[in-house]
């Protein structure tokens, strides 16, 4: 066991977060925490890191299990360079074994300038920056809160498979559905204070808890079914003269005080739109430029009533600059957009608007609009406040005392609240927990209007997209039938050719002349032999030497990471002599 907290407690103002929990993490075991935002994800990842105390209850851990944690909103030193951040809190010996390592990881997170001051970084930028401190630090156990956000699908595909070929034990909290079913086996669901604990990746959790669900309400069907009679024989009047009679009383008590079971309040969402004429949004042959870098080149699309686009490519590509011109909140240097006369935007950005964190919730939503008209009907500012969960304890606090996936959720409400008839939304998945996800995919399904959405989310993509606009980065913008899953398809078969051409290039180059050394591969095999004894001596070297450390857990951590990086390096080394030592065989035999 790699973790353990038992008879956990934690109180947050008048919100009981956590109320007598346990939760056991093994070596192994890759456990996601689910919930609805504000239930205290975050929180309990912090108490489980040791970052936060529990009013009651305790966490244990080995002393010398290591811990590494990627926080929410992580705290950056805004003069350190990407570099120096990454090994922030790593001694210089650590850092002079693992930069290499770093550096690639970086790489594959889109950041390439390791000399970029940390204060000059986007939101998104810092956390793949920090994203990438917590999995170099050599950890047994990750705590990782919210690690997709601010990825694109290639570096979500490369954490999938980084944590996949993880052995220590993880704990994360994240939205991302399609990552909840290929990484982890365990998920563990926050509901009022209580942990549920699943066996199970995202798919057999559905199925776990739709038996739990329907065992709870068969017992609450069979507790009512049985009040019903019992309250029957109170009502003739009955008294509890005998012992029997006493009994049968105190039972129908108990039955009576019973909690029934509880559920967890939805999101409740319906289409609030107003009329849209016929003319909609036309670009027609847009172009925009950054600093001489085209970002959008000859773009030309007419939006039509019943249109579901999903906007995917690198970040930096240009995706987020695509949605701003067709809101016209962007002028683009040539071509034009016309926006109709009725039309009326909805732009969810991926900042969000600023909000004030003094401001009431109320006050935030009642400022837009006092009510708003719906499929179900006419809903004050108060009422569509309760329906996406803010009651009315919740509606009189200063936003900023809200959780970063309420204030998403507040967001939202506020750009629906206008009543918007075109839909652009740009991540709109970040921060919201995976029922109300659900919620707004239904309610998209239903809106009358035209859907842009820019997202990351594979599995939203999948459900809301019936088109995809792949922005290229190069000024290029592709559009393709179908949703993500689609697109990946259509992509890999584009990109067949390709790789067949490049893979058959080699079989067709003819071999007219004799094979011998060149004069590196020579010098090469001359001296190979000393350089696998060399690194032999030094393996064995540092296994001694680890033998020596005793308590010196910093200098055997330095040990263990330089004998694998010798290794690593002693079976590349054997790879290649027994290539040249091969080569030189054939070469001899001619």
């Amino acid at each position: 066991m790699l973790l353990s907290a038992e008879h956990l407690s934690i109180n947050f103002g008048s919100r009981q977060l956590l109320s007598d929990v346990n939760f056991y993490l093994n070596e192994g075991d890759k456990t996601g925490i689910i919930g609805i935002n504000g239930t205290g994800k975050s929180t309990f990842l912090k108490v489980l890191a040791g970052l936060v105390e529990p009013d009651a209850g305790t966490v244990s851990r080995d002393p010398n299990v290591q811990v590494s944690i990627l926080a929410q909103n992580p705290s950056m030193d805004e003069e350190a360079t990407v570099l120096q951040q990454v090994f922030l809190h790593f001694p210089a010996e650590f850092r002079a074994l693992n930069e290499y390592e770093a550096k690639a990881m970086l790489t594959r997170l889109g950041l390439t300038d390791f000399e970029q001051k940390v204060g000059t970084l986007s939101g998104g930028q810092r956390k793949r920056v920090a994203l990438a401190a917590s999995l170099i630090h050599p950890a047994d156990v990750l705590i990782l809160d919210e690690p997709t956000n601010h990825l694109d699908s290639e570096m979500v595909a490369w954490l999938e498979d980084w944590l996949r070929r993880f052995r220590g034990g993880l704990v994360m909290v994240t939205h991302d559905r399609y990552f909840l079913e290929r990484v982890v086996n365990h998920i563990t669901e926050l509901s009022r204070g209580r942990l549920y604990h699943y066996e199970a990746n995202y798919s057999k959790y559905l199925e776990l808890k739709a038996q739990r669900a329907e065992m709870a309400e068969a017992s609450e069907r069979k507790r009512q079914s049985i009040l019903r009679v019992e309250r029957e024989w109170i009502m003739r009047g009955c008294r509890a003269r005998t012992t029997k009679s006493r009994e049968r009383v105190e039972r129908y008590e108990a039955l009576l005080n019973q909690d029934a079971p509880e559920t967890d309040d939805t999101v409740q969402l319906s289409a609030a739109s107003s009329r849209l004429g016929r003319k909609i949004i036309q670009l027609d042959h847009v172009t925009k430029s950054y600093a001489g870098r085209p970002v959008i080149s000859d773009f030309s699309c007419h939006l039509l009533r019943g249109d579901r686009i999903g906007i995917v490519g690198h970040n930096g590509a240009g995706k987020s600059t695509l949605l701003r011109l067709t809101a016209g909140e962007l002028a683009p240097d040539s071509g034009s957009v016309e926006i109709g006369a009725t039309v009326r935007i909805g732009h969810f950005s991926q900042e969000g608007r600023e909000l004030d964190l003094n401001q009431r919730v109320y006050d935030f939503i009642h400022d837009i609009a006092d009510e708003v008209r719906t499929d179900e009907g006419t809903f004050s500012a108060n009422q569509m406040m309760e329906r996406f969960l803010f009651p009315g304890d919740l509606q009189s606090v200063p936003i900023g005392r809200l959780s970063g996936g309420e204030r998403r959720r507040l967001y939202l409400l506020s750009v629906l609240m206008a009543a918007p008839n075109v839909l652009l939304l740009d991540e709109p998945t970040n921060d919201l927990d995976i029922m109300t996800l659900s919620i707004l995919e239904d309610y998209l399904q239903s809106f009358p209007g035209p859907i842009l959405t820019v997202s990351h989310d594979r599995f939203f993509l999948d459900r809301m997209a019936e088109s995809i606009l792949e922005v290229r980065g190069d000024g290029q913008v592709l559009r393709y039938t179908g949703n993500w899953t689609d697109w990946q398809e259509k992509r890999r078969t584009e990109e067949a050719p390709a790789r067949a051409e490049r893979t058959s290039r080699p079989a067709e180059r003819p071999r007219e002349r004799k094979l011998k050394f060149s004069y590196k591969e020579q010098m090469e095999f001359d001296s190979i032999d000393q350089v696998l004894a060399d690194l032999e001596a030094r393996i064995a070297a540092c296994t001694e030497e680890q033998g020596r450390c005793g308590s010196d857990y910093v200098r055997l951590q330095e040990l263990q990471a330089q004998q694998t990086e010798l290794e690593q390096q002693l079976e590349e080394k054997t790879e290649r002599w027994i290539y040249l030592t091969e080569l030189k065989e054939r070469i001899d035999a001619q």
